[in-house]
């Protein structure tokens, strides 16, 4: 069954057309930089300093904004985890993907299977593209593509080193059981509970909260095998995949991280009745996990400066999709989601459009931002590139390295797209300035399209395609252009046979903000 679905997926990969075969100067480089690259997990756009928070602190990652380039329209792969990744990974995006959205392969029991549906053997990673190319491979934090003993494990698939969480599931819990090294289970000393639980007490008692505080922080743990990964590596080229759960709820940190935030704003106890584990103080707990997770940024930013690897590095970091609204996360309060619609789970701005800034001392001019279109595709061919490497010729991203390094010229999409598979099935495109949104068209082959003009209506509030059919048509015919799923369960209701979809690039810049 592996093999075939590995046969299917580089048959799509060989019938796809290919893209424009413009180039442009590779970056001058005697030797290849080290490459780390960090996604936060339901990271919203407006949650950094740098983007305009202002309850949040997050001085190192905005050091990185300030010291290299800020993205303005970045956009995630999916609005939620794994095909966010995947799209990642692969710079495919989900029109084109194995994985279109989450797909769990065991429930919430305690001895339940862990793990998603598992990308299959053979796929094209970062990871395998830059192991050909020399580099030393690690992946730390949440993975989400593949459970114990399956194809997907990180180890499978291009990565030399392994450590962190396989399962989302599991990592609903900042103090697990167990995580994972390179095929082996780490048992760690805290206690099971369930991930999703009301709480059993007095709200405004704190010491009804305390059985959800465990004794190894998950977080700091991942932080620390990354630090150790990069020392052990310092003399030879490292790509280092960093994906701490942070801000994902459930809502956890250490208390000396929350003292910095409590009785910084106005709290309601959030008692566990939207999902995820209670917390007393639940606004101080979100902006304080932000805030470590940047503090081990900084330990990184530190490090790399200590071994003499500052110059020889690149930094990049983003958020796998928009903020979540459950949990006890107040995305009102925080704005988390800046001024568009929508988050997490849907695929207006709110649930797609995330930060992104990339920091090369020496090569990216301080203080640049770039309101270039650009998604988590195009990271695979942007590294590919970096590292001296060959990325796929079927991938649907574009190297971004002319907007990195201001020198070239740079491609641009003709579209972007994206479906979701909740519900009853959602569709976006993103063409300059206009975004269509489709929802329903599981059910409804005819469902109609919203169409908005992003660039007088950032947050999506005036629905103008009764006024524009003839872009409503340009954007249907790249939905309808998308590949078949090889699950019936992430496919569209048809309206007849249609060919696969038609990567168009140019050179024109995509308007529109």
């Amino acid at each position: 069954m592996q093999i075939a679905l590995s046969l299917l997926v580089l048959a799509a990969y060989a019938s796809s057309p290919q893209p424009d075969e413009t180039r442009h100067e590779a970056p001058e480089q005697t030797n290849p930089p080290n490459i780390i690259l960090i996604v936060a997990d339901d990271l919203g756009y407006k949650e950094l300093g740098c983007y305009g928070q202002t309850k949040i602190r997050t001085p190192n990652i905005d050091r990185i904004a300030a010291e290299g380039i800020r993205f303005m329209q970045f956009y995630s792969g999916s609005p939620v985890c794994a095909p966010s990744r995947c799209a990642l990974l692969t710079g495919m995006h989900t029109g084109h993907s194995y994985i279109r959205d989450n797909y769990e392969m065991g429930g919430w029991e305690r001895d339940a299977t862990e793990g998603q549906l598992p990308i299959p053997d053979g796929t094209a990673t970062i990871g395998r593209v830059l192991q050909a190319a020399g580099y030393t491979t690690a992946v730390i934090g949440k993975w989400g593509l593949g459970g114990p003993g399956s194809s997907g494990e990180p180890n499978n698939q291009g990565f030399d080193h392994w450590y962190g969480y396989l399962c989302q599931r599991v990592a609903h819990n900042y103090y697990p059981t167990h995580l994972w090294r390179n095929g082996r289970k780490q048992i760690l000393n805290n206690e099971w509970f369930p991930a999703h639980q009301r709480l059993e007490g007095d709200p405004l008692d704190p010491k009804s909260y305390e059985k959800y505080q465990g004794n190894l922080y998950a977080p700091d743990l991942m932080a620390e095998e990354a630090i150790d990964f990069i020392r052990a590596n310092r003399d030879k080229p490292f790509f280092l995949y960093y994906a701490p759960i942070v801000p994902h709820v459930s809502l956890q940190v250490p208390a000396d991280s929350l003292k910095e935030y409590v009785g910084a704003f106005p709290e309601t106890p959030y008692v566990g009745d939207k999902g995820y584990l209670p917390h007393p103080t639940p606004r101080a707990a979100y902006a304080a996990m932000i805030t470590r997770m940047d503090r081990r940024v900084g330990e990184m930013l530190s490090l790399l400066k200590e071994l003499g690897l500052d110059e020889d590095t690149i930094i990049i970091f983003t958020s796998d999709n928009g903020p979540s609204w459950v949990g006890g996360a107040d995305l009102d309060f925080f704005r988390g989601a800046g001024p568009f619609r929508g988050r997490k789970a849907t695929l207006y701005e709110g649930g797609i459009r995330v930060p992104m800034v990339v920091r090369w001392p020496d090569k990216i001019r301080p203080g640049t931002v770039t309101y270039h279109l650009s998604a988590f595709w195009d990271l695979m061919p942007t590294i590919a590139e970096i590292a001296g490497a060959k990325a796929p010729e079927n991938v649907d991203g574009i190297s971004l390295i002319p907007t990195l390094l201001a020198k070239g010229r740079q491609r641009h999409h003709d579209n972007l797209y994206w479906e979701y598979h909740a519900g009853d099935g959602h569709q976006a495109v993103r063409m300059g300035r206009w975004k269509g949104v489709r929802i329903g068209g599981k059910k409804d082959p005819n469902a109609p399209i919203q169409l908005y003009n992003l660039s007088d209506d950032i947050a999506e509030s005036i629905d103008v395609s009764a006024r524009f059919p003839d872009i409503v048509a340009k954007i249907e015919a790249v939905m309808d252009r998308r590949t078949a799923s090889h699950l019936d369960r992430w496919n569209f209701a048809k309206k007849s046979d249609a060919p696969i979809h038609e990567r168009g690039f140019n050179l024109a810049p995509c308007t529109g903000r």
